[in-house]
């Protein structure tokens, strides 16, 4: 069985352009326009890994994050953001299931470089924050 990747992004062309390009790589996709969406499906729990826009209308990203978390739903995040220079959403971002932290735009090979370490993803066992593992890269 493939895996799974789930995106929640409330800009549908996102949302499509991402969708092509998971695909072409072989893997299943579901897209959601909402972090909200999302939680009400029947897939939190069938995600192999989670594409998720920041700042979303309603629930944010981050506060999904935080939902996953306390549903513990093991899943994988890479967080999407048009807003680079938000330092505060990248360190509210940063957990021991966030593999990634991309700004937007970004390319197709980055994020699918961040989709293949997410499906090898092994959460952190120490206290170590998203920033200290990329400086370790």
């Amino acid at each position: 069985m493939k895996p799974i990747i789930a995106i929640v992004d409330d800009d549908i062309s996102i949302r499509k352009s991402l969708d092509r390009l998971i695909r072409s790589a072989g893997l299943g996709v579901l897209v959601f326009a909402s972090a909200e969406e999302f939680l009400n499906s029947a897939h939190p729990r069938k995600a192999d890994c989670l594409i998720l826009d920041v700042q979303l209308p309603g629930m944010s990203g981050i506060e999904l994050l935080h939902q996953i978390n306390i549903h513990e739903y093991k899943v994988p995040v890479i967080f999407i953001t048009a807003h680079g220079s938000d330092e505060q959403a990248r360190s509210e971002a940063a957990s021991d299931w966030t593999v990634a932290y991309l700004i937007k735009p970004f390319c197709g090979d980055e994020l699918l470089d961040a989709v293949s370490a997410a499906l090898k993803w092994k959460p952190s066992t120490s206290s170590e924050t998203l920033e200290s593992r990329r400086s370790h890269e």
